[in-house]
């Protein structure tokens, strides 16, 4: 016969709270390591970091700003 130790059903399931947020604590701190040494790896090439440009549209620069849809009309497209 074997032993088990049986835990209330409220601490097991503040236990499978903990353990998940220190699985999620030690996947964020593994991927601030990696972005770290990217950063250092790129400044060592000589490389400039720079936010990327978002994608110009050539429809929007001809036709002109966009309009918002009215949500006075439900079914304006």
């Amino acid at each position: 016969m074997t032993n088990r130790i049986a835990f209330a059903p409220e601490d097991f399931k503040k236990m499978c709270e903990q353990a998940e947020r220190d699985h999620e604590a030690k996947k964020l701190s593994a991927l601030l390591e990696r972005v770290k040494r990217q950063i250092e790896q790129r400044s060592g090439a000589g490389q400039s970091v720079e936010a990327p440009k978002p994608p110009v549209n050539v429809m929007s620069q001809q036709s002109g700003p966009w309009r918002m849809p009215s949500r006075t009309v439900p079914f304006e497209r």
